[in-house]
Formats: structure tokens, C-alpha cells, sequence
């Protein structure tokens, strides 16, 4: 990621969280650990652990 971005959110990189399917876009906080980034929000953290997992 350039150190000169300046804002347009269009040229960042997306993809989609594993609970939801909302796209979320690439942030700061997610610079170091982009790959391991699989769910968009607390709440889809928190849904992902009580749900039951497919077996």
C-alpha cells in the first residue's frame, strides 16, 4: 500500500467477509495481517463462534 494515499477508497482492495458476504475494503489497522482478515465486524466475530460448524 502507497504511504502517499490520499484517500479515494475506490483503488483499495476489497473482499468479502466470510459470515455476511458484505464486501469490506482494506484498512490501516489490517495493513500487517490483510490475508488472515476473514470477517468485517465484532458482530460477525461474535455470530461466526456460536454458530455450529459444518460437518
Amino acid at each position: 500500500m502507497p504511504s502517499d494515499f490520499k484517500g479515494n477508497k475506490a483503488h483499495l482492495p476489497s473482499k468479502p467477509c466470510t459470515v455476511c458476504g458484505r464486501p469490506m475494503s482494506w484498512r490501516k489497522a489490517w495493513a500487517k495481517n490483510w490475508d488472515e482478515v476473514k470477517v468485517c465486524s465484532e458482530a460477525c466475530r461474535r455470530q461466526k463462534k456460536s454458530r455450529p460448524s459444518d460437518a
